[in-house]
C-alpha cells in the first residue's frame, strides 16, 4: 500500500485536523478532498468517522474563534491583512462585507462553501460586534455542515474513492509528486489571477498632498465614499463626502459638473472599489475622476499626523 494511504490510515485524525486548520487559517490548501478520502476510509472501517468529523469541527472552530477575536480587537486591519495575504483578488473584503450586511450572522452557516467568505466572515463578525455566544452558535452550525458534507460524501461514494486510492497506490511515489504538482499549479493559478486583477486597475490616483492642495486652493473637489454599507458602519466617512450607495449612479452623475475634480475613496486593499467607481465616472465624461491613493486609511493617517 502506498505511503500516502498508510499515512492517512495511521494518522488520519491528526492529518484531518492539521490540514483543515491550515486551510481555515487562510492558506490556499484545499481540505475538502482530504475529508472525502477520510470519509471513504471510514466507510471501510479503517478509521473512525466520528473522530474525523470531530477533528475537522475542532479545527474549524479553533480557527474561526481566533479570527473572530482578532476582528473584535483589530477590526478592519485584520480584514485588510487577510486580503493582502490571500491569493484571491482584493474584492474579497468588499464582497464579503456586502454578503454579511445582506444576510447577517446567519451567513456563517454557508460561509465555508464560499471562496473568500470562509476566512473573512469570522473577523468581520467580530468587528461588527456580534456577541460571542451568537457567533459560536452559527460558526458551529456552519462548521458541522461543511465537515459533514466532506466526510459524508466520502462515505457515500467510497467505492469510487477506493478505486482512485487503488490507482494512487499503484503509482507509489508518483502519486505524491502528482498531488504536489497539482497543488503548485493551483497556487500558481491563484497568484496569476490576483496579478491579472491588479493590472486591470489603471485609473489615475490622487495622493493626500494633492487632495489638500485642491481643498486649500478652493477648487472644491467632489469626494465620493464608495465603501460598502458594512464598512461605513465600522469607520466614519470623510466629512462632506457623498455616499455612492445613497442614489443611483445616473442620478449622481447628472447632478455633478463633468469638469469637477472627482475623488473616490474606499477602505479596501489596493483601492479596488474606488478605482472601479472612478472608472465609471471616466467612462461617462468625468475626465478628472481619480481614486484616492490609500483610501480612508490615508485620510485618517494624514489628519492624525497633522492634528486636524
Amino acid at each position: 500500500m502506498s505511503e500516502l494511504i498508510l499515512l492517512i490510515q495511521q494518522y488520519g485524525v491528526l492529518i484531518v485536523f492539521a490540514v483543515v486548520l491550515v486551510e481555515q487559517i487562510g492558506l490556499p490548501i484545499p481540505a475538502m478532498p482530504l475529508l472525502i478520502v477520510a470519509g471513504a476510509l471510514a466507510a471501510g472501517g479503517e478509521i473512525s468517522w466520528p473522530a474525523c468529523l470531530a477533528a475537522a469541527l475542532a479545527a474549524c472552530m479553533l480557527s474561526d474563534f481566533f479570527w473572530f477575536r482578532a476582528g473584535r480587537f483589530y477590526g478592519k486591519r485584520v480584514l485588510r491583512l487577510l486580503c493582502k495575504i490571500s491569493l484571491s483578488p482584493d474584492v474579497c473584503v468588499s464582497q464579503t462585507e456586502d454578503k454579511f450586511h445582506r444576510y447577517g450572522i446567519k451567513s456563517l452557516i454557508v460561509a465555508k462553501f464560499i471562496p473568500g467568505f470562509n476566512a473573512v466572515g469570522p473577523p468581520l463578525a467580530g468587528a461588527m460586534g456580534t456577541s460571542t455566544p451568537r457567533f459560536l452558535a452559527f460558526s458551529f452550525t456552519g462548521s458541522l455542515l461543511w465537515s459533514s458534507v466532506g466526510v459524508g460524501a466520502g462515505m457515500w461514494f467510497h467505492k469510487s474513492v477506493d478505486r482512485l486510492l487503488a490507482s494512487l497506490e499503484t503509482m507509489g511515489g508518483a502519486a505524491l509528486s502528482t498531488l504536489a504538482g497539482l497543488l503548485v499549479l493551483f497556487v500558481l493559478y491563484k497568484y496569476l489571477e490576483r496579478r491579472r486583477f491588479l493590472r486591470l486597475q489603471p485609473v489615475e490616483r490622487i495622493d493626500m498632498h494633492e487632495l489638500h492642495s485642491l481643498l486649500d486652493g478652493g477648487q472644491a473637489p467632489v469626494i465620493i465614499d464608495a465603501r460598502s454599507l458594512t464598512a461605513q458602519q465600522l469607520e466614519a466617512a470623510i466629512p462632506g463626502s457623498l455616499n455612492y450607495l445613497d442614489c443611483t449612479t445616473g442620478e449622481l452623475m447628472t447632478a455633478l459638473d463633468k469638469d469637477s475634480h472627482i475623488v473616490v475613496y474606499c477602505s479596501c486593499p489596493n483601492d479596488v472599489t474606488a478605482t472601479q467607481v472612478a472608472r465609471q465616472f471616466l467612462a461617462n465624461g468625468f475626465h478628472r475622476a481619480r481614486a484616492l491613493h490609500g483610501g480612508l486609511d490615508a485620510w485618517n493617517a494624514h489628519h492624525k499626523a497633522t492634528g486636524t
